[in-house]
């Protein structure tokens, strides 16, 4: 299943790239794409876990970039 999140203060693409790569190696991720210039996560993953890989991600998002936030 594929979902589009709304992203808010990514400051940079360097950092969009480092949450790529962490959330990439979640477990059920198929695929992650994170657009600094839109704002926005696109997160395929398995339809049944996705709302828990979201979440996981979003943490993620925070731990690369403090003040960035995941619209849920």
């Amino acid at each position: 299943m594929k979902k589009v999140y709304r992203m808010e203060n990514l400051d940079c693409a360097n950092c969009a790239r480092k949450m790529e790569d962490a959330i990439q190696k979640l477990d059920g991720v198929e695929s992650v794409n994170i657009n600094f210039l839109t704002q926005k996560m696109i997160l395929t993953a398995d339809e049944e876990k996705i709302q828990e890989i979201a979440e996981k991600a979003a943490k993620l998002c925070r731990r690369v970039e403090p003040d960035c936030r995941v619209i849920l």
